[in-house]
């Protein structure tokens, strides 16, 4: 019973950032017109790029979330975001350019995130192709050792990825409370009473790569399942 109810509270904690990271952001995005008489996401980021003169940065849509593409030079934003007039829109992108900043300064920490970043997809994506060819190995060799290796392997693989997404969380709170929350604030961008709002949104969006990281956890939990069987 004990092992059972631990087991719960471990899924609740994987899981639980995730939840809170999505029912946030979806609470701000309404009501949607909130802004509609001072702009869209994409129209505040690019406000905000040419105030620090930045307009090799294009602000762009995506499918992928949203993020700033170092390599590209891009804001990119969802749809949502990129169009939308909530709360949640402009916040995120204002998170984002907070993260154009960063680049444009060379931030050392921005810097070493980028590297471990490109380092943790790698390893994720390594570790994802062992776990698939597991239970394959096992099947043609029939050599459970083997394919215990291979399993051992991967859960490496991607912890290293949470832990690598744990690491670089003050990237993303920098780009948070040190770019966006200051840029939102003085530039007087935000309705009366929004701020505290903003807030909870600026600590949602710095977190997002930390629960999507966590949730990879709880895929690897069913593989682990359904290798068992």
């Amino acid at each position: 019973m004990f092992v059972v109810i631990l087991v719960i509270v471990l899924l609740l904690a994987i899981a639980a950032p995730g939840f809170w990271v999505k029912r946030v952001l979806a609470k701000y995005s309404e009501p949607a017109d909130r802004y509609r008489g001072s702009g869209t996401g994409a129209e505040l980021a690019r406000h905000l790029l040419d105030r620090f003169e930045l307009q090799d940065i294009a602000v762009e849509t995506t499918t992928t979330g949203d993020h700033y593409d170092a390599q590209a030079k891009a804001v990119r934003l969802m749809e949502d975001k990129y169009s939308g007039y909530s709360l949640t829109a402009i916040t995120v992108a204002a998170h984002e350019v907070g993260h154009a900043i960063q680049d444009a300064r060379g931030e050392p920490l921005f810097r070493r995130r980028q590297s471990l970043a490109l380092l943790a997809a790698r390893v994720q994506q390594f570790g994802s192709i062992i776990l698939l060819a597991a239970p394959v190995v096992m099947l043609l060799t029939r050599a459970p050792g083997l394919g215990l290796g291979f399993l051992i392997v991967a859960i490496i693989s991607i912890l290293t990825a949470s832990v690598v997404h744990l690491i670089t969380l003050p990237v993303e709170l920098d780009a948070s409370f040190n770019k966006a929350l200051p840029l939102l604030d003085e530039g007087d961008y935000l309705q009366d009473g929004d701020l505290p709002h903003a807030r909870r949104i600026l600590k949602a969006a710095a977190f997002t790569y930390v629960a999507a990281s966590l949730a990879s956890l709880l895929n690897l939990g069913r593989w682990l399942a359904v290798l068992r069987r």
